[in-house]
């Protein structure tokens, strides 16, 4: 009895151990490579509970979650030869297990060179302003420069690629500085001078609005003394009254000889009597 015991026992451990061997859990975001004797054995096992052959296989899970790498600041020179450093960021994952395991040997290491390689070639095909301003084009080269040579020797897919900070040489910020504030300036002046050209454009309606009605320039004015008087000013000049101006100017015209009244042309005007002078008659 006591060797048969012992047989069950022994028994029952090699079943557990045998079973420790076998069974592989896959997690939902893994796929399995089985490699029986060193080749791959298809296919790539699922998530769930998966059976090995003990000695003779081997499984190998990979992720295929996207992972991000970022990639370390990179000294490059642009197409306009403006010296800058640029860092950048790569999201990629595994399309292909089988070939990320087998074509290339530590795959995020093999990104992140890629990466930064094609960080300094797609800098330097660049001028400045399109770094700065367009960087949607600057990710989109990116993306597709790191793509081409994972995508189907590695089966990895670059999801995306952003530039993270672009730093810029002392000499360059004090030169873009004042360049952004000399075009702030001629921005204020043009905007100055398109309101000056409105307003004048408006006062001149204006005025040929009010020139057909002369009280309307009295209004004006009373109005205009209203606002004057408003502020509190010890010294308030009034002008002159256009309508008086206007009186005298026709009364003026009114009183001046008509052309019948005045004497011929060439003919000498007659001479005033002097003072004291009287009439004297014939002298007897």
């Amino acid at each position: 009895m006591e060797a048969v015991l012992i047989g069950v026992v022994l028994v029952i451990l090699f079943l557990t151990l045998v079973g420790a061997l076998s069974i592989r859990l896959v997690q939902q975001y893994q796929r399995g490579i089985v490699f029986r004797f060193g080749r791959v054995l298809e296919p790539v096992r699922q998530p769930g509970l998966r059976l090995i052959v003990p000695v003779a296989d081997r499984m190998v899970r990979v992720s295929m979650q996207t992972t991000v790498i970022g990639v370390p600041p990179q000294g490059a020179i642009t197409r306009d030869n403006v010296t800058l450093t640029v860092d950048a960021v790569v999201y990629y994952r595994v399309v292909d297990p089988v070939k990320a395991l087998v074509n290339v040997r530590d795959y995020p290491s093999a990104v992140l060179q890629v990466a930064q390689t094609a960080l300094r070639s797609v800098i330097g095909k660049a001028d400045l302003d399109t770094l700065l301003g367009d960087r949607e084009r600057i990710n989109a080269e990116l993306k597709a420069v790191i793509d081409a040579p994972t995508e189907k020797p590695w089966g990895l897919l670059i999801e995306r690629v952003e530039v993270k900070d672009v730093a810029l040489p002392e000499g360059m910020k004090r030169s873009m500085s004042r360049q952004a504030e000399a075009e702030r300036e001629r921005r204020a002046r043009v905007i100055a001078a398109d309101g000056e050209y409105q307003a004048s454009r408006r006062l001149a309606d204006a005025s040929r609005a009010m020139a057909g009605t002369p009280g309307a320039y009295q209004l004006r004015l009373l109005q205009t003394v209203v606002d004057v008087a408003a502020e509190k000013n010890s010294t308030l000049v009034m002008p002159f009254p256009v309508e008086l101006l206007r009186f005298f100017d026709k009364f003026t015209r009114d009183t001046e000889p008509t052309a019948a009244e005045r004497p011929p042309t060439g003919q000498p005007e007659p001479a005033a009597p002097a003072a004291g002078d009287g009439h004297r008659g014939p002298l007897t």
